[in-house]
């Protein structure tokens, strides 16, 4: 199937304490700073063999059955939805399906222009109670995007499909992070994100800090990548931060007050407690007269 690695397996469970899922584990977009890929979350095979759990529509409506409330459903935390084995496999779409017809609410984290494949149904779920879609955004630069997120569309790929999104009423929010140490980590990146999220109409903005947070099994990768394309980069990485966990970039003090600045200038949300909390709010039914 296009080449892809993978093997199916029957999950026991698809939705977690906060409501999320993952349909797949394991990733083909072959982004050079993944922390999933870190050695914590003990794969049992190569990362790019992917594990397709076929079961999770099935999974997710006796989930959803045997809820007593309406609530939003995430998807894209650990492993994005729509990977390439998703266009022919069709699982996040038919969980879109389920998640439809029992009136719930989803949110959704990618990187891949496929999504506008199901943006019919993402409407539907959103007249009816609620989608929100979500982009990472790492880079303005389209020839560094092919390179630190070789396998999936560009950025500018991505903003078309933010924009497409808003077009219809799907509210959007971009994830920009990381920013790579003396990669991607400059005032000229930031304002450009921003910007080109104003132009597509984002409601908010989340970053985790102003760098990159770098584990073993992640750690041995990055480092690898940056040998093939940043000839040297590591010897400095390695003699700023050593085996540090979080990379804050040199510049982080101005790159956030940047940040904050422009978000106040295009009135985007960047508060990320409000953020998170706007997507985990499941909208109330309207109050019926009893006139």
């Amino acid at each position: 199937m296009n080449g892809d690695v993978m093997h199916f397996t029957k999950a026991k469970g698809i939705l977690n304490a906060g409501n999320g899922m993952n349909v797949y584990r394991g990733c083909t977009h072959g982004c050079i700073y993944c922390d999933a890929r870190s050695d914590c979350y003990q794969p049992e095979r190569p990362f790019e063999d992917i594990a397709v759990k076929e079961n999770a529509p099935e999974l997710l409506e006796a989930a959803l059955k045997s809820k007593r409330r309406l609530c939003m459903i995430g998807t894209g935390a650990m492993c994005d939805p729509y990977l390439h084995a998703e266009r022919e496999l069709n699982i996040t779409r038919r969980c879109l399906e389920v998640i439809a017809k029992y009136g719930f609410g989803v949110t959704v984290l990618t990187k891949s222009y496929m999504i506008l494949r199901d943006i019919k149904l993402l409407e539907r779920i959103n007249n009816s109670a609620k989608a929100v879609v979500q982009m990472t955004l790492t880079t303005a630069d389209e020839d560094l995007c092919r390179i630190v997120e070789p396998n999936v569309c560009t950025t500018a790929r991505r903003v078309e499909v933010l924009r497409k999104m808003r077009e219809v009423g799907i509210p959007t929010v971009v994830w920009m992070t990381p920013l790579l140490p003396f990669i991607n980590d400059t005032e000229e990146n930031v304002r450009s994100i921003v910007r080109m999220c104003a132009e597509a109409g984002v409601m908010g903005i989340i970053t985790f800090g102003m760098g990159m947070m770098l584990r073993s099994g992640d750690r041995e990768y990055f480092y690898a990548q940056l040998d093939r394309f940043f000839p040297g980069l590591k010897e400095r990485y390695v003699s700023t931060y050593g085996n540090a966990y979080e990379l804050q970039s040199p510049n982080a003090a101005r790159l956030w007050t940047v940040f904050d600045i422009e978000c106040e200038k295009y009135g985007i949300e960047y508060d990320q407690s409000r953020i998170f909390q706007y997507m985990r709010e499941f909208p109330e039914p309207e109050q019926l007269s009893l006139f």
